[in-house]
């Protein structure tokens, strides 16, 4: 039996989180059937489940994988610019973070074996956000008026609430000039 590479080996994981994304965005996690992520993937269950034991444990590799990429654009770019990436993107990367990110609120309120999992991954994304704020008050770029952990709860609660606003399928129209007056919320005057 030919070996596979490490590289193989890392795409078709990456295959499987990708078609996974997809299939969950569509259709949420109880409603994303093995079928179904057999046809969005374009692989078989059991070449699927030989790479994660179950549907419980391709969600989370995919909610992990999507929430170290939104720290990211966070450590670099701030938390109002994954607010303008799901604003921006209605139909690429940035709003299949929308469907991960209202799945794992589900799954926080309904789930405490979930929630106890998840702490890791909010604490991630909270010290990305101070982090940066952080740095922006030390540049001179946000307010120092108001506490960092202050700032941080206030932008996190913007993005939930947007969060909210899409997956409701309301307008987006005046969603640049909101993100405007939040990110001037958050500047030094």
């Amino acid at each position: 039996m030919p070996r596979v590479s490490t590289d193989q080996l890392a795409a078709r994981r990456q295959q499987i989180l990708d078609g996974a994304r997809a299939c969950f965005t569509r259709y949420g996690y109880e409603g994303a059937t093995v079928r179904l992520l057999e046809q969005s993937i374009g692989l078989s269950r059991g070449a699927i489940f030989h790479h994660y034991r179950d549907k419980d444990a391709l969600f989370l590799a995919l909610a992990e994988q999507d929430a170290e990429r939104i720290a990211d654009v966070v450590a670099e770019h701030g938390l109002v610019q994954v607010m303008r990436d799901l604003v921006a993107d209605p139909d690429g990367d940035a709003r299949s973070w929308l469907g991960t990110r209202l799945e794992v609120a589900r799954r926080l309120r309904t789930e405490p074996e979930f929630r106890e999992r998840w702490q890791a991954e909010l604490a991630a994304l909270g010290a990305a956000t101070r982090a940066r704020l952080e740095r922006q008050v030390a540049a001179g770029v946000v307010r120092d008026d108001v506490p960092v952990p202050v700032l941080a709860r206030y932008l996190d609660l913007v993005l939930e609430g947007l969060e909210s606003h899409l997956a409701r399928g309301l307008p987006v129209d005046e969603l640049d000039a909101v993100l405007d007056l939040v990110e001037g919320a958050v500047r030094r005057g």
